[in-house]
């Protein structure tokens, strides 16, 4: 039976409960697996360990059935683990077979106490169990004789001891808490204490009480390694502690089950950053402090906030409606960079893309902060490709970012070379071309979507630079190109897309997360130039309650999209 998904459900009472049941139910199955795994080692057993053992299994069978009433388990691990625990007390007087028996309970009870890994981690858990439930077995048997003398149980108490000190330690060292203040500051620390320390005491003790009797040892040291036994059990139901905050490394947590990003996590201002599923009554402060609401920003989705974060360690709350969930962050004391309030948001989707990779990336810089050679190469290609159209001039929006001056003076280099004038104001046989950031970049679309709507405006199409490949840009119009070096329909960006979607509240992917996706295989995003055409399209429109083919896919808002409710499509050859 798997019990490992002891999660919140709204009610503590439920969940406490439950841990309760399941940790009796394990400790209980320990005993009588290994019981049962002994008894061809001694003769005839009292009528007192009689009771107990049937007991034992009654009592196992019994809390098996009530938790499968409380949480899902598999109904054949469930069959399985009643007629095991029901076996063992019949077969004691068949030694062998219940031996059998109490193996096939003992590998049970592993994978019900399995912290839901392999390997290394399967391993170490099959000792700790194992040992104990031998333990517990030598425990009950105690007072009976045992047949031989090659099975000594003063030496087997200090291997056991040793076996599960051992198992400890390097359960705490695959937890990857180490010894920070989660150790001692979380429940799941404090197990992780309780089965090291407790096997320590009982071994100590066990080296000390051999000269008073063997039986002496285990009846003494059964408490300590039951109370071991059930900490390492309760592992499995208590939520692993989050890795503690790395002043400069973005931080993504959750609250209230939305996920929230906090960038770059230095002192001074941060932004904080939610999902639009997270709803719009959310509001972002430090304790203590101020507490703002958080708004959308143009070209961006989701909410965002501005959050000042003092130096060291503080509590970031989240408030959301009438809830009130607190994060921790650390800002560290060292200044961090300085992000400008239009290029936030894209800086922020560039530090989440590093983030879903598994990388803890100090954040030194924005994407805004400088032209790339691979960008300032697409732009020039991209002036030559609307040279070749022909256009009456290029209608241009830039900002005052440091890329955004770099890919100006980029484009009218390019565009005096062909003769094609470069111009502010738009015009019927123009081309709109723009090099802004993320929110000038949104604004501008937005208007030329609606001069377009009263007159002919931008004949020779809308144009985009590399970065503003972004979901609510190219969305705020019918139809837009831009110069790109990889497919975003080929699997590695489609791989990416599903991750931002799934990590992040169904939020679209950004070029900019893209690269530090990617990392080290950033080369697979530095191919040719090839201009692309993103349009919101339907090609098969449907009335709402038009009745539709069986399996036909009617939402089409699914994670692995770069264009919500759109497509993307090729629309030249590679260009030179």
């Amino acid at each position: 039976m798997d019990h490992h998904d002891v999660v919140a459900t709204g009610s503590s009472t439920v969940d406490i409960a439950a841990l309760l049941l399941r940790l009796v139910l394990l400790l209980a199955t320990a005993f009588l697996a290994g019981t049962g795994l002994l008894r061809p080692l001694v003769g005839e057993l009292s009528r007192k360990v009689w009771i107990t053992v049937g007991a034992l299994g009654v009592l196992s069978a019994a809390l098996a059935v009530v938790s499968a009433l409380t949480v899902d388990v598999n109904v054949l691990a469930l069959v399985v683990h009643v007629v095991l625990a029901l076996a063992v007390p019949v077969l004691l007087r068949r030694p062998s077979a219940g031996r059998w028996a109490s193996v096939a309970l003992i590998v049970l009870v592993v994978l019900e106490t399995s912290l839901g890994a392999s390997g290394i981690d399967f391993a170490v858990d099959t000792v700790y169990v194992a040992g104990a439930a031998i333990w517990f077995g030598v425990t009950l048997l105690s007072g009976a004789e045992w047949r031989t003398t090659n099975f000594r149980r003063g030496p087997l108490s200090l291997t056991i001891g040793g076996l599960l000190v051992l198992a400890g330690v390097v359960q705490l060292a695959l937890s990857g808490i180490g010894f920070d203040r989660r150790l001692y500051g979380t429940l799941f620390g404090v197990a992780l204490i309780v089965i090291i320390v407790l096997p320590i005491a009982v071994t100590t003790a066990a080296g000390f009480l051999l000269k008073h009797g063997e039986s002496r040892v285990y009846r003494y040291g059964v408490a300590g390694v039951a109370l071991g036994f059930v900490a390492w059990s309760a592992l499995a139901a208590v939520p692993q502690p989050v890795p503690l905050p790395i002043p400069g490394v973005p931080l993504l947590a959750h609250a209230e089950g939305s996920p929230v990003l906090v960038s770059p996590q230095r002192p001074g201002r941060n932004i904080v950053h939610l999902p639009a599923s997270a709803g719009d009554d959310v509001s972002v402060g430090v304790q203590g402090g101020l507490i703002g609401k958080a708004f959308p920003r143009p070209g961006a989705e989701g909410i965002w906030a501005d959050v000042d974060l003092p130096q060291g360690r503080s509590d970031l709350v989240i408030r959301k409606g009438d809830r009130e969930t607190t994060i921790e962050v650390d800002a560290g004391q060292d200044a961090g960079p300085v992000i400008s309030d239009a290029d936030a948001p894209e800086c922020a989707g560039a530090a989440f893309g590093g983030l879903i990779a598994n990388r803890s990336d100090v954040l030194t810089s924005c994407p805004a902060d400088g032209l790339s050679a691979e960008d300032s190469d697409a732009l020039v290609k991209l002036v030559n490709f609307l040279a070749g159209r022909k256009p009456s001039g290029i209608t241009l929006v830039e900002d005052k970012s440091p890329r955004g001056i770099a890919a100006a003076k980029v484009v009218r280099d390019t565009a005096a070379k062909s003769g094609l004038p470069v111009q502010p104001d738009a015009g019927p046989n123009t081309a709109l071309l723009v090099t802004a950031g993320w929110a000038d970049g949104y604004v501008a679309m937005t208007r030329a979507a609606e001069s377009q709507r009263l007159k002919p405006t931008h004949q020779y199409g809308l144009y985009l630079a590399p970065w503003l490949f972004n979901g609510p840009i190219v969305n705020s119009v019918a139809s837009s190109s831009l110069p790109l070096r990889f497919d975003p329909r080929e699997q590695l960006a489609v791989t990416y897309a599903v991750a931002v979607h799934n990590a992040f509240g169904g939020e679209s992917p950004t070029v900019a997360g893209f690269h530090s996706w990617l990392g080290g295989q950033n080369q697979t995003a530095r191919g040719e130039v090839q201009m692309f055409a993103a349009a919101q399209v339907n090609a098969m429109p449907m009335y709402p309650n038009e009745p539709h083919a069986p399996g036909m896919v009617m939402n089409r808002d699914y994670a692995g999209q770069w264009v919500p409710n759109g497509t993307i499509v090729p629309v030249s050859n590679v260009l030179r």
